[in-house]
């Protein structure tokens, strides 16, 4: 890595039953996998750039957005935590090119189990990624449409019963898979939705069970942001979601970070300034 660091974007992840886990650097994609177990940490050069623009700014919100990105690019617009109020299918929206190219795509609509049942909606490229960013054990699809307002639609009636939301102390624990519950949840609901989206539900999908690469749970978390703990290290106990776990008990929400420039580290010394990691060769 160069004395500059590379900017945090949301770790990568690919599934075959157990999840695997990449951090995207400067010289390409490292397979985290190895360093569970080991000293491994991130400290951050207090260097930040948007993610959408690039520019380099004193401030991000939004997950890695500056102000002027997070009022006007796409993926800021209301429609991404609102699917219900999507109009990229009447040629609307921020950028219609962007929205035909993301919005305007099949969509599906989904339970799945996280530290308890909820609904969610999401484009189908993006699954399992969808799910395992949330830290899902489970999930089961239950709907598909052929652009997002429809999902957002249906998953407006699901909430009724449904969490929306994932509580991240409760998702970074031991949770064992339980399809029974999925399916059952979907039997109901298939009753919850409105008559003119049933059409869209599905009945005969299977549930996709997801296991995580972690050690051991601490039994207490604290979880780290960069901009007041700007260095965080000692022996990698596992990730699920987009947190790196610690056995210290501290995470990082990775995703929450995008845009800090950060270096790689061997973890030693847990937050006071660890010496510079090394891959192995």
């Amino acid at each position: 890595m160069d004395a500059g660091g590379f900017p945090l974007r949301k770790l990568g992840s690919t599934f075959n039953g157990v999840v695997r886990y990449t951090i995207h650097t400067e010289q390409g994609a490292l397979e985290l996998g190895s360093y569970i177990g080991r000293g491994f940490g991130v400290r951050a050069t207090g260097v930040l750039s948007c993610v959408a623009c690039g520019r380099t700014v004193d401030h991000l919100i939004a997950q890695g957005l500056c102000q002027p990105c997070a009022s006007n690019a796409p993926q800021a617009s209301l429609c991404i935590v609102r699917p219900e109020l999507c109009r990229g299918h009447l040629g609307l929206g921020r950028d219609p090119a962007w929205e035909l190219e993301h919005h305007v795509q099949e969509h599906v609509v989904y339970l799945s189990h996280t530290n308890g049942l909820k609904v969610g909606v999401t484009r189908s490229t993006q699954l399992p990624t969808r799910w395992i960013d949330q830290g899902a054990t489970a999930a089961l699809i239950i709907g598909r449409t052929p652009y997002r307002q429809l999902a957002g639609l249906m998953e407006v009636d699901l909430k009724r019963a449904f969490a929306d939301r994932t509580n991240w102390r409760a998702m970074l624990r031991v949770i064992d898979p339980d399809p029974e519950a999925l399916m059952d949840a979907r039997t109901r609901a298939m009753s919850m939705v409105r008559h003119d989206l049933r059409d869209y539900l599905l009945n005969d999908e299977e549930v996709i069970s997801i296991h995580y690469p972690v050690l051991a749970w601490p039994p207490r978390l604290r979880s780290v942001h960069l901009a007041r703990t700007p260095a965080i290290g000692g022996r990698l106990m596992g990730i699920k979601g987009q947190y790196l776990i610690w056995e210290s008990g501290h995470v990082l929400n990775v995703r929450n970070h995008a845009g800090y420039h950060v270096l790689l580290t061997d973890g030693r010394g847990s937050t006071a300034a660890p010496d510079l990691f090394t891959p192995p060769a």
